[in-house]
């Protein structure tokens, strides 16, 4: 049977989950997490712009991990003078074998379009490892965020998934050391997470009004995160008699 269309309503915004076929590792190099990011930026257009095959294209012909590409496309984007961007990305983390993205619909089928040549970054991997068949295990997975508590809920989450790396039983409340995982988020470099506490990484990349607004600033969003990770550290006793 054809799949069904998606319906994203305009202005809605979106929790959107894919992870790698048989949950394989789909980044497995900083440059492969920096190329993937970029494709986050200029894959958000109207314009078709074939970036995952001019990514590998530039690679050959620069050592530099992210800089020199992304001048290289910023360049073709000017000459090309892209059209208005057809989604607003409002936050980002990448894992090892999947990502998270939160994503506001601007435009009819904007996040369908957008998702469709993000998905084209198996291309790129698959030329830089000499493989075949698809990366992404079926279709991404996308659910509507709808209330005031389910905003707060998903940007914890998205933000706080990288302490998944360094405590691997954090989802149930296993969060052993408190302020080494608030350190790994704030630090960690393949999300959005940064731009939100003031500093500087892929800034370009994302729009954050509307969570800096809903958290009343940075130190808004750094607060109802942290207070996530000391929930988790606190609770921890509970959470082990739960899972025995």
């Amino acid at each position: 049977m054809p799949r069904q269309p998606r319906n994203f309503e305009n202005g809605g915004i979106y929790h959107i989950v894919n992870r790698g076929v048989e949950k394989r590792d789909i980044y497995l190099k900083p440059q492969d997490y920096s190329r993937f990011i970029l494709g986050l930026e200029f894959c958000n257009t109207s314009e078709h712009v074939d970036i995952w095959n001019f990514i590998n294209k530039a690679d050959k012909e620069t050592s530099d991990i992210f800089l020199s590409v992304s001048e290289k496309l910023k360049k073709q984007r000017e000459e090309n003078k892209r059209s208005d961007p057809i989604v607003e990305l409002m936050a980002f983390t990448l894992m090892p074998n999947h990502y998270h993205l939160i994503v506001r619909e601007i435009r009819e089928n904007g996040i369908s379009l957008f998702m469709q040549k993000i998905g084209g970054y198996t291309t790129y991997f698959n030329k830089q490892y000499d493989r075949v068949g698809p990366l992404f295990q079926s279709r991404y997975k996308s659910v509507v965020v709808k209330d005031d508590r389910q905003f707060m809920n998903t940007f914890v989450y998205v933000h706080t998934n990288p302490i998944e790396l360094i405590e691997s039983r954090w989802k149930d409340m296993q969060v052993k050391n408190k302020k080494k995982a608030i350190d790994w988020a704030s630090s960690y470099k393949w999300s959005s997470y940064k731009n939100y506490l003031g500093e500087k990484n892929f800034s370009g990349v994302t729009k954050r009004d509307f969570f800096l607004e809903f958290f009343n600033g940075a130190n808004g969003c750094k607060e109802v995160v942290e207070d996530w990770v000391s929930f988790k550290s606190d609770n921890a006793e509970l959470g082990q008699e739960i899972i025995e």
